[in-house]
């Protein structure tokens, strides 16, 4: 269980430390607003990606955490 627990801390450390700074990018790139200044479909769709991955990252933490207490 603890090899299953590493991978899911890594995991979720992966997703916390890349997918927000990849967010900045795309909110910083041409296409994620129109010329009047609004949201487009592009900065939407990777907001909600990015957001998912965070949600992913918080479900191996706990199942983590899980693994180590032997409830997996």
């Amino acid at each position: 269980m603890t090899l299953l627990a590493v991978l899911l801390f890594v995991n979720a450390a992966f997703n916390v430390i890349v997918w927000p700074r990849f967010y900045k990018r795309v909110a910083n790139d041409p296409r994620a607003r129109d010329a009047d200044g609004k949201a487009t479909t592009f900065l939407k769709v990777h907001a909600v990606l990015i957001a998912i991955a965070l949600v992913i990252a918080l479900v191996s933490v706990i199942a983590g955490i899980a693994a180590l207490a032997g409830a997996l």
